[in-house]
């Protein structure tokens, strides 16, 4: 019998239970979705295999995408229209050659040495945020006050969009990264946000900046759709995903006082934490993972036929015990740099290094700066996505 999917979590610090016994299983085992049935790849090493992109197709408008299966009910035409037209520009739904010609133009924003630029940005930004919190009562909320700010500063001023107008964006995206609970409302709220930027990037184009949307006006390579869209994905996914990852990575580290003590007395191993928590939570998880196959192939030993839908399990991958000794434990010093949190192959995400700085900086700076941090709550009792598409904390209330 299939296992039904998507599977849920249960524990803020693990991946759904059913994943180890899949993972047991087989690399690929087959899921029943509300639309159809569809493969996932359970195991580190077929994660890597189907990442890589040969003979797959990440594209939606391919036959046999997984993505028309998330529903039993088929989209009706006009909505159809308006995703087709808000998807120009989304070039993580582009194979090869479309898809290169997006990334080669956005690379140069987000290599080491850019990043290395922006870091002193995002110190600023960071201490801040950690001044605001230390000038209250010794209390507070810190997904809404820092997990959020940090990376919403941090995209806005990259894209120029005016952070006066990042509680819309952020309003907007949970909705729409809750669609699973309410499609009509995280449709709608998709719809505003492309409204929003379709005149953002008007006004640019009328004055261009010196920023990444400016820079990429300037190519003249793009279209107007397409900046739009562009500009969507990378403001969505630029905050969405680290603004969930910074509470979580800051609770797993207040569960781990050792850990955290040794990363306090020496800040050089603060990277190879942050890779380690990316491979822990994997908050992403099967969101950016969905494929489809595009001729038939053997993938762990399984045949996978052309048309047939594959969704990418990177949080059992990550905890592949073929892979990574003691895979359920939290290890800051594991050097786990070979995780999937970031995807593999060709559509690795454009981002990682930003990410990456912006989570090292913005835990090193507050425990520094606020080494009696705690939770005030129990675990059990934290508020959790675990209906969201990519999960995370609503809420994490700290003392000091």
């Amino acid at each position: 019998m299939a296992q039904s999917f998507p599977v849920q979590r249960t524990c803020p610090f693990a991946p759904p239970p059913e994943y180890e016994r899949l993972r047991e299983q087989a690399p690929l085992v087959r899921a029943s979705l509300p639309g159809g049935e569809v493969w996932l790849v359970t195991r580190h090493a077929e994660a890597q295999q189907v990442l890589m992109g040969a003979g797959i197709s990440t594209n939606p408008a391919t036959p046999g995408h997984p993505n028309h299966l998330l529903s039993a009910e088929p989209l009706m035409p006009e909505r159809l229209e308006a995703l087709e037209q808000t998807a120009v520009g989304h070039f993580i739904d582009l194979d090869p050659p479309a898809h290169t010609r997006f990334r080669r133009l956005l690379i140069p924003e987000f290599t080491v040495r850019r990043v290395k630029e922006l870091r002193p940005g995002i110190q600023r930004f960071t201490d801040q945020l950690i001044d605001d919190l230390l000038a209250g009562d010794g209390e507070a909320e810190l997904v809404e006050a820092f997990g959020l700010a940090l990376p919403s500063l941090v995209i806005c001023q990259l894209l120029g969009v005016p952070y006066a107008e990042h509680e819309f964006f952020q309003s907007r995206t949970r909705l729409m990264l809750s669609a699973a609970k309410d499609p009509k409302a995280g449709f709608a709220a998709m719809m505003e946000i492309r409204s929003y930027l379709d005149e953002l990037v008007t006004r640019a184009e009328a004055s261009p900046e010196d920023d990444l949307l400016g820079r990429l006006i300037n190519t003249g390579q793009l279209t107007h759709d397409e900046l739009a869209g562009v500009i969507f994905l990378l403001l969505v996914a630029g905050h969405e995903t680290t603004a969930n990852m910074i509470p979580l990575a800051a609770l797993t580290l207040m569960r781990h006082p050792d850990q955290l003590a040794a990363l306090r007395a020496d800040p050089s191993g603060w990277p190879m934490a942050v890779d380690e928590l990316l491979r822990y939570h994997s908050i992403v998880d099967w969101v950016a993972f969905d494929r489809v196959a595009t001729e038939d192939q053997k993938i762990g030993g399984q045949l996978v036929r052309k048309g047939e839908g594959i969704f990418v399990l990177g949080a059992s991958a990550n905890r592949d015990e073929r892979v990574f000794e003691r895979p359920d434990e939290f290890d800051a010093a594991r050097g786990a740099r070979h995780h999937v949190a970031f995807g593999y192959g060709v559509h690795q995400c454009l981002g990682q290094n930003l990410a990456r700085a912006e989570l090292e900086i913005a835990l090193r700076t507050l425990f520094e700066r606020i080494p009696t941090l705690r939770v005030t709550m129990a675990d059990e009792d934290l508020p959790a996505k675990y209906d969201g598409f990519i999960f995370g904390l609503t809420a994490l209330p700290v003392a000091w």
